[in-house]
């Protein structure tokens, strides 16, 4: 077996016992390290990727962007590898990012974007027109660090610092089930609304009438859902309800609060 990379792979979950073997599997053996930041699963998951040679962390969760740097600061080299437990190294990109350690052209930037598809528990493969966006996941954590906020995980680079694209594609399983990205957006809408009030920003009230459509046609049309089907129908509706829920529950916390300024 050839070197590994001196690069270290972190990962934060919490009851992934059943996606995150993918993750780790797509990472072992290439790569200097793999570490798991758990924040205190039932299910297994700490068993399961330690079996498979990843080093397990526990840490209470802290919100997205402070776990993540938690993560980063276990880590033993300065390049860094972040994935989420629902996401798996393709093998085309395992191989584009050790050719280009291998080769030292990692250090034409400070940090890579990598585009990552969607994938459902149907395929096998995302599909050509999958929803992907791009962002960094392989850096130099000295030329940039995840965020600080508890609701949005992105790397922000430092001033100056260059970014490059790699062509390879990371694979996110992020829906286990409907019932199980109804309960995930449900949660996220939470702390969406907290993290809106603790900014002392507002959502103004036309957009509970705009969300729900604007978001449907996104997801349909712009993010070419319609070209699953029936399948694709339903993902866009969540998508349109999720965005709602937001909404919805930004106008009931200012419900509550002017209520409880009358109660005073």
């Amino acid at each position: 077996m050839s070197q590994p990379l001196p690069l270290s792979v972190f990962i934060i979950a919490k009851n992934e016992a059943d996606r995150i073997g993918k993750s780790i599997q797509s990472v072992i053996g290439w790569a200097d390290e793999v570490i798991v930041i758990d924040s205190g699963s039932t299910d297994g998951t700490p068993e399961v990727a330690s079996s498979l040679g990843a080093r397990v962390i526990h840490n209470d969760w802290l919100g997205y962007g402070p776990q993540k740097r938690f993560g980063e600061d276990q880590c033993r080299n300065d390049w860094i590898l972040n994935i989420d437990a629902d996401e798996e190294v393709t093998p085309g990109l395992a191989s584009e990012i050790r050719a280009l350690m291998t080769s030292d052209g990692h250090l034409a930037a400070g940090g890579w974007r990598i585009m990552i598809r969607d994938i459902y528990a149907h395929e096998t493969a995302p599909a050509p027109w999958a929803y992907g966006y791009h962002q960094i996941r392989l850096y130099d954590r000295r030329q940039g660090r995840f965020s600080e906020s508890s609701v949005h995980d992105t790397v922000r680079p430092n001033e100056g610092t260059v970014l490059k694209n790699l062509s390879g594609i990371m694979a996110h399983r992020s829906i286990r089930s409907l019932e199980f990205q109804v309960g995930k957006y449900n949660r996220y809408s939470d702390m969406q609304v907290a993290d809106m009030q603790k900014r002392g920003r507002k959502l103004p009230r036309w957009r509970l009438l705009s969300e729900f459509p604007g978001a449907f046609l996104k997801a349909y049309v712009v993010r070419k859902y319609w070209r699953y089907g029936w399948w694709g129908l339903i993902l866009s509706i969540n998508y349109g309800h999720a965005r709602f829920l937001r909404v919805a529950k930004a106008y009931e916390a200012e419900l509550k609060q002017a209520a409880s300024r009358r109660a005073e």
